[in-house]
């Protein structure tokens, strides 16, 4: 009982503590790198490194203990370096050349050094995972998490951070475009288009008072509400569609019509 008290105490500290260590690493990698989303990229491969390391137990037939949680934070800072030295080789190349490109040249020239890194330490740790001494025994759980962890986690930093990388790249241009879609709208269609488009916003924000409110409010038929809202608002997208057809036809046929009537005035 007094063990087991202790091993609650001692994942109480270890969650604050890791806690704390993730914040810290953070707020270090935001002020680096002048940036409070690329931290997000460098430590996704964390809880990835993770999954390594549960493998690794189960595959030694060892339980996850205090020792495990010890192996986790050191094999936390150990695999973000591989991840800062990669993100910053793609920054340093996307200077002169698009994304892409940067991080496929990263990747190819940070192969050996993120190799050798892993291999150096998952091989330093091996002759303790083969240790049958009772001293070693207790030890096993944070060989198994940082030798494990950090031979997953080295396929993470090559293939999962490059794709992340390319993920943000894309969302960025999507929410580029989508905050340019009002003015160019402003300044093709003029101030019709944005008007429509505030009545149609604000239509559906009161279909949803409307319907999900008093759903809300009495904590019952959040289902039926919920499909009557959707229905509404297929009914005025619908509507929004047609009205939008049928205005461009209405346009095409105009400039059709203009060269005729122009020709007969003359």
């Amino acid at each position: 009982g007094g063990l087991a008290e202790d091993e609650r105490d001692f994942h109480a500290d270890a969650t604050i503590g890791f806690a704390a260590c993730l914040l810290g690493i953070y707020l270090v990698l935001s002020w680096i790198f002048a940036s409070w989303s690329r931290p997000f990229v460098i430590m996704a491969v964390i809880p990835f490194g993770l999954v390594g390391a549960v493998w690794g137990h189960w595959w030694w037939d060892v339980p996850l203990s205090m020792f495990s949680v010890v192996g986790l934070i050191g094999m936390t800072g150990i695999i973000i370096n591989d991840s800062i030295v990669l993100v910053t080789t793609v920054d340093e190349y996307g200077r002169d050349r698009a994304l892409i490109p940067a991080v496929v040249d990263a990747v190819r020239d940070r192969l050996r050094p993120v190799l050798l890194t892993t291999l150096t330490t998952v091989l330093g740790l091996t002759p303790l995972l083969y240790e049958t001494s009772s001293q070693a025994q207790w030890l096993r759980p944070t060989v198994i998490t940082l030798a494990y962890g950090l031979g997953f986690g080295m396929l993470l930093v090559l293939i999962l951070v490059p794709a992340i990388l390319a993920v943000g790249h894309d969302l960025g241009r999507a929410g580029a475009a989508l905050r340019r879609l009002p003015r160019l709208a402003l300044r093709r269609r003029g101030r019709g288009v944005a008007a429509t488009g505030a009545v149609l916003v604000a239509g559906l924000v009161a279909w949803a008072a409307f319907t999900l409110g008093p759903a809300v409010a009495a904590r019952e038929g959040m289902a039926r509400a919920m499909g009557l809202y959707l229905a509404g608002v297929g009914a005025m997208l619908g509507a929004a569609l047609v009205a939008a057809l049928v205005w461009r036809a209405s346009r095409q046929s105009s400039r059709t019509e203009s060269p005729s009537t122009r020709t007969a005035s003359v």
